[in-house]
């Protein structure tokens, strides 16, 4: 399962992009194998034999029903198989519906009927939370995922937990014998059979597969134990393709003392969907991933290279999307079966039109790969037994949630890559989240924006938006933080520019709304919102053109690597979403626009949000009986969003440019930014971020809102900066360029950069002037950043060890340890010097405490 988010709220993202274990997400990287189970299932005796029950539980209920499996004396007792007529089991009374298996509730039990053909099949179970107390999760999450085979021995049934994380591109080299040693499974459950029907198919009982017999396929990754006593299930169906099944759980608190078994203050009643989908017959044929280009990918280790090693492969996340017979229309192929997402029928009447125009936004990136409609929107069918809760429908859903999110999470088949199923979730107050945004970056451009709530034309319109992105993931698309510094600055304020090309290329970045557009510029408020854009559409036709001919990945190869060429010539195709390596790429930003000049793209955002700043009050004041609850996120988002500007400035220093290459390409993957460019960077953070941004003080919005507070809340937003330019990394990576080149004078070094900070962060003991409460906080979070650096904290072993596993480390400071303590004793000296000819008390005292505080962190043991 793989999910990617697409919000960020304060340090969070739209896409953590991030990622879950198994594709459905945008995440994050994924993990590409289902979780093997640490313990064995119990395998409880069938129905119709005698077996040890609970006290006070219904007759016939196994001993440990409901108690996590694998722990002696707990689990049930696995009883001979038995085998009974087959009308014996399936009573008269069973509610029954055919599909892939045949499924009948007979009482409270439930029973698959599977045919002999479908043993030795794989099957992806995917669980979702289908109804939840408040509080307790959101509906419509996906909770879990597991990839099982049914194979049948004798008169008993094993599921067993599989995996593809191993392949044999040329078996010839490795044997099926040798394969064979490596593809050794889990059995997660085993159950008799209760019966045969016709052609051989078993009966099992498979009602603990729902209700906590199995804690590793029920429990849905909780640490808590669903009790079968007070679990039932609710409600089946059955297609040619999968079956459904809901289950009412009720999760109480583990045993004491059972490893990794939380206990529960209370017990939970919550509702989980099953939906078991067949994988197709035929895989589809794999797309080898690039690195150039982005696309989710299922990882692989081939046992068949000829490259004398086990070689690493990745293949790309894709729907299946095949050319019909019909006439082509303007040229373009009619598929067999278009993507087609289904509009939640929960979803607001205003709204469904706008989430239609959202899917169908990508019409024109397939027709890029050579489709007519390649993916439509479809109203859900008036049937019961339809639910986006299926695993083989896709869906985009509307869901009763406070989080201000919405993710884009797909199932894909880990065989090939092949995507099986999507479900955009869109939670009900990602609009709170669209609102404090646009306003924050354009509100000064629309003045549809100015008087809260919003009108429905314009939400629409953000929420199609939101709606584009998600449905981006589940294409198979993670973030693309390297598209919006692929445009010059001043065609991001070009509005015959923005209009042909967007001021991103790419709907898949973090880039919202246009906040460098001035009002001069005369920018349609349309194009200030972005649209799938042309790197969208060039990523489309790479991972979904069919090359003709290819009957393997191989083959495919030289047409992609041309392809992904184009880079080199039309610079808004390129693709990074890595953060650039621990964010060494100024061009690789969340929530930037025009980030090819980030001092300039700031600037001009400065200038608006000055203007933003004076229409907070108006608009979140609009209704006079209610409380200053909106005013205080209105301003506190506007100052959210100037940190968020001031911050892409801090990543030009001790920045490298990336371009993703492969070995045929001329030229160097990372180039430095230049020494002029990061002096220029510095400048702008002394003058416009660490001094005191008196536009953001807004006395009788604060008055209103609290008595005291705000020199924190200010200067919490310009450590962002603080932080960001002195992060350990940043500072060692600036020691390492200097150390390997020998053109020192083009080389912004680490003291460099010290040395201006010093003279802008503290320009007042050059100057005399007094220093004001603002600035006197963010000096003394310098002071103590710079102390932590110096004398830094141990490392928690338990981080240490969990960064270890990983390969990681905490990012050491040997090297620039010895500059930051010099840098210290430097700015002693001056505070010396100025302390002398300040005649503001305020200022003296301040000065003559960061001296204390530089003597105690040079001098720890005094």
């Amino acid at each position: 399962m793989r999910f990617a988010t697409l919000l960020l709220v304060s340090t969070i993202g739209i896409g953590a992009c991030h990622h879950a274990a198994k594709p459905k997400t945008n995440a994050p990287a994924p993990a590409n194998s289902p979780t093997r189970p640490t313990t064995l299932p119990n395998t409880p005796a069938g129905p119709g034999t005698p077996v040890p029950t609970i006290p006070g539980a219904p007759a016939g209920q196994p001993a440990g029903a409901g108690l996590p499996a694998g722990f002696p004396g707990l689990g049930g007792v696995a009883q001979t198989p038995n085998p009974r007529p087959y009308a014996t089991v399936i009573t008269p009374k069973a509610k029954t519906k055919t599909g892939i298996f045949g499924v009948h509730l007979v009482g409270n039990s439930l029973y698959f009927e599977i045919p002999a053909s479908e043993f030795g099949k794989d099957f992806v179970a995917v669980t979702t939370l289908a109804g939840t107390p408040a509080g307790i999760g959101i509906q419509g999450t996906l909770i879990n995922y597991h990839l099982i085979r049914f194979e049948r021995r004798e008169n008993r049934v094993y599921m067993k937990e599989t995996n593809y994380n191993t392949v044999a591109t040329d078996s010839n080299r490795t044997g099926a014998r040798a394969m064979s040693l490596i593809e050794f499974y889990p059995i997660i459950a085993v159950f008799n059979v209760e019966t045969y029907g016709k052609d051989s198919a078993a009966v099992i009982d498979v009602t603990r597969m729902f209700t906590g017999g199995i804690q590793e396929f029920a429990s849905g990754g909780r640490r808590a134990v669903v009790d079968a006593t007070r679990s039932y299930i609710d409600r089946f169906s059955a297609f040619s393709r999968n079956v459904n099944v809901t289950a009412v759980q009720t999760f109480t608190a583990g045993p004491i003392g059972l490893p990794g078994i939380g206990a529960a203050s209370s017990p939970s009643t919550e509702a989980y969907t099953y939906s078991i989908v067949k994988l197709p017959d035929v895989p589809m044929i794999p797309r080898f991933q690039d690195a150039r280009v982005g696309y989710f990918s299922e990882f692989k280790q081939d046992f068949g290279s000829t490259e004398n090693r086990v070689v690493p492969r990745r293949y790309i996340s894709r729907w299946r999307l095949k050319c019909s017979d019909k006439p082509k229309v303007n040229g373009l192929c009619v598929p067999i079966k278009p993507i087609t997402y289904y509009v939640d029928p929960a979803t607001p009447k205003w709204l469904q039109p706008w989430i239609k125009r959202a899917i169908e936004e990508w019409q024109p990136a397939f027709e890029e790969a050579g489709f007519y409609k390649g993916i439509v929107a479809a109203d859900a069918p008036n049937d019961p037994d339809f639910s986006g809760e299926d695993a083989s429908v896709a869906m985009v859903r509307w869901l009763p949630s406070p989080v201000a999110n919405a993710v884009g999470p797909s199932t894909v088949d880990p065989r090939s890559g092949e995507i099986i199923d999507a479900d955009v979730q869109m939670y009900f107050n990602v609009q709170d989240l669209q609102r404090t945004w646009y306003f924050s970056q354009v509100g000064h451009l629309d003045a549809r924006a100015q008087k809260f709530p919003l009108p429905d034309s314009l939400m629409g319109r953000l929420i199609e938006f939101v709606a584009a992105h998600e449905v981006g993931h589940t294409l198979g698309f993670p973030h693309n933080m390297k598209a919006s510094s692929m445009y010059p600055l001043d065609s991001v304020r070009s509005k015959t520019w923005v209009a042909k090309m967007g001021h991103s290329p790419s709907i898949m970045d973090y880039a919202r709304f246009n906040y460098v557009a001035q009002p001069e510029d005369g920018i349609p408020l349309g194009d200030l919102v972005p649209h799938v854009g042309p790197y969208d559409k060039f990523a489309v036709h790479w991972g979904y053109t069919p090359i003709a001919g290819a009957k393997r990945p191989e083959d495919e190869t030289a047409t992609l690597d041309k392809w992904a060429r184009m880079q080199d010539t039309i610079p808004w195709y390129r693709f990074a979403n890595d953060g650039g390596a621990a964010g060494a790429d100024p061009g690789e930003q969340s929530e930037a626009i025009g980030d090819a000049d980030a001092v300039g793209a700031t600037r001009l955002g400065f200038k608006n949000i000055a203007r933003v700043m004076k229409l907070v009050e108006p608009a979140a004041s609009t209704d006079k009986t209610a409380d200053f609850a909106l005013l205080r996120t209105t301003y506190n988002g506007v100052i959210g969003q100037w940190a968020t500007e001031a911050n892409h400035v801090t990543r030009i220093v001790g920045g490298m440019n990336k371009q993703e290459k492969n070995i045929g390409q001329s030229g160097d993957v990372w180039t430095p930014v230049s020494r002029q460019r990061q002096r220029d960077a510095m400048k702008f953070l002394n003058d416009e971020v660490f001094s005191t941004p008196g536009y953001l003080i807004v006395p009788s919005i604060l008055r209103r809102l609290e008595s005291d507070g705000n020199i924190n809340r200010v200067t919490n937003a310009q450590s962002r900066a603080l932080s960001s330019l002195m992060s350990n990394t940043k500072l060692q990576r600036m020691v390492e360029y200097e150390a390997m080149t020998t053109k020192t004078a083009t080389v912004y070094t680490a003291s460099d950069m010290l040395i201006d900070l010093r003279h802008g962060l503290w320009s007042e003991i050059y100057s005399g002037k007094p220093i004001d409460a603002y600035r006197r906080h963010l000096q003394n979070l310098y002071t103590e950043s710079m102390a932590a650096k110096i004398n830094p904290p141990p490392v928690p072993a338990a981080l240490a060890q969990a960064l270890a596993l990983f390969g990681g480390s905490i990012a050491g400071n040997n090297d620039i340890r010895p500059i930051l303590k010099d840098e210290m004793r430097t700015l002693d000296k001056d505070l010396a010097a100025a302390i002398g000819k300040s005649t503001d008390r305020m200022s003296r005292a301040h000065l003559q405490d960061t001296r204390d505080q530089i003597k105690q962190m040079l001098n720890p043991k005094q």
